[in-house]
This record gives structure tokens, sequence and C-alpha cells, in this order.
């Protein structure tokens, strides 16, 4: 028969225990591990149906898209033809990439709302602006005018029931005075209706913890990209947790970024080979993160 004193026993082990576990694990319902599929560029345009099976098959659970094309969708599927083929692969796309310089620039609205009726018609959460042209960005002004179209376009998402995000490189950490694109847009921008995909490791490489972002501007950061840098070439990605960032710090701020989603990306430097590269990483997140 289970006692008070062995009760007791039993509860403040359990406690400590979670006190040894990161706030993502502990406080936060576990999320998915996800896939920017940016990372299999080169294999997807040859056999798209195989690669989303391996993907499935080494555990993600969700990707993110990029490189939709109102005439040939993805990799000459139709949005609702691939929403089939990932979900017959256990896998769901919450979130995906697009570019808007034409809507910026000349107001054009064309390719934003084919991107948003092609997540949309995914059941997706995000369409999620992925970069921006050096001809759009090069002023504190530009990012204001930028900061303006982006709560347009979140309206525009909003009105299809999806969220609008910005993924981040180095450049919009680059100095405008005595603020950065990335301040102006996040003091610019309506928080209901823009939210940001930190790239971890871009933050990391541009000299800006991702911790700090977290606690200077909590919640607005609902997506990151999962990257590693190369101990030895910080240009190069490497697999998760073979690198120098230290994602464990990361993740246990998750509640305050107000994650939802976290994509694993890897851009270069696949060892042995792409398809690998991203089984190393689900399997590194999935025992050390998770």
């Amino acid at each position: 028969m289970s006692t008070r004193r062995t009760f007791m026993k039993q509860a403040g082990v359990a406690g400590a225990a979670a006190l040894l576990l990161p706030s993502f694990a502990c406080g936060t319902a576990r999320k998915p591990v996800g896939l920017q599929l940016y990372t299999l560029r080169d294999q997807l345009p040859k056999d798209v149906k195989g690669v989303i099976a391996r993907v499935g098959a080494a555990g993600y659970k969700e990707v993110e898209t990029y490189g939709f094309d109102l005439k040939t969708g993805f990799w000459g599927m139709p949005a609702k033809d691939f929403k089939t083929l990932l979900r017959d692969n256990g896998l769901h796309a919450a979130s995906g990439h697009m570019g808007v310089d034409s809507f910026i620039e000349t107001g054009n609205t064309d390719e934003l709302k084919a991107n948003i009726e092609a997540m949309k018609t995914l059941g997706a959460s995000y369409v999620t602006v992925a970069w921006l042209g050096e001809q759009v960005r090069k002023s504190a002004d530009d990012y204001k005018k930028i900061s303006e179209k982006f709560n347009q376009a979140g309206e525009m998402a909003k009105a299809s029931g999806l969220g609008l995000a910005y993924h981040n490189h180095d450049f919009e950490f680059h100095k405008h005075g005595d603020t950065t694109g990335y301040e102006i847009m996040l003091k610019n921008t309506d928080p209901k209706l823009v939210k940001f995909e930190l790239d971890l490791y871009w933050a990391v490489r541009s000299g800006n913890h991702p911790t700090k972002l977290f606690g200077a501007h909590p919640g607005r950061f609902v997506m990151w990209h999962v990257k590693d840098m190369d101990k030895l070439k910080p240009e190069n990605n490497t697999e998760i947790g073979n690198g120098d960032i230290d994602f464990k710090e990361i993740f246990a701020k998750a509640r305050q970024s107000g994650l939802e989603h976290f994509f694993v990306e890897q851009e270069s430097n696949y060892r042995p080979n792409e398809l690998d590269s991203i089984k190393v990483s689900f399997d590194y997140i999935n025992k050390n993160l998770i």
C-alpha cells in the first residue's frame, strides 16, 4: 500500500526530474518536428513522391514548403494533390515560403494571393515571406514601407484564415542609424497581423542571441528555423547537434518565444547526403530537445 511518506518521496523525485527538463518539454505541448523542404531542393524536382516518402519515414510530421508556382504548383503537382501526398506520408504543411518584392514595389497582389490560396488549400497555419530583395531594403524608410506592406499582407492572409510571418537572414540586423531593419519591422508591424519566423542560425551568425530577442519581443517568434553552424566554417551548416549552436538553451525559452512550429533546415555541408542528414537532425532533436 502506498503511504503518505512514499507518495511524498515519489512526488519529490518527480518534481526534481521536472526541474531538469526544459520549459519546452514540461510547460508546453510537445511540438512535431518539421522540415523546411528547401533542404531537399536538388532532390524534390527529380522525384517529389519518393522524396516526400523519405521525409515521412525519417520521422518528420510537418513541412514548410517553398517555390510554389501558379502554373506548375509544387514540383508539378497542384496544391490539392500535394496535400494528399503529404497526408499519405503522415505529413502536414504548417507554413509555406513566398516572395513579396513585387507587392512591396508595385502593390501587385497576384503572387501574394496565389500563395495564400495555395497554403489555404494545404491547410497551413502561415504564409511566410522568405526574403527581401536588395532593391527594396536599402534604408530605414524602406523598412518602414516594408512594415506597412506586411500589415496589408497580414490583413489579406487573415481574411483567408492564415497568419503572415517573416523569415530573416542576416541583412535585417545591419545598422540603419541607431536601429536595424529587424527592429524597425518588429516595431512597425501589427503583432496581431505579422509574426516572425526566426532563423536561429542567421540570428546567431549576425551576433544576435535568440533568447535576447525572445525577451525583448515575447510572443512574436511563432516559428523557428533550426539550423546549426559548422564549428570550423561558420559559413556552412551542419546537422543539428554537430555544430556550435546551443539549442538546449534556446528550446528552453520556447514558451517566451511564442513557438508554434519549428523546421529543420540545412542548406550545405551534408554528411553524407541530404536525406541522411535530415535523419541525423531529426534523431538528435527527438532525443535531446523535445
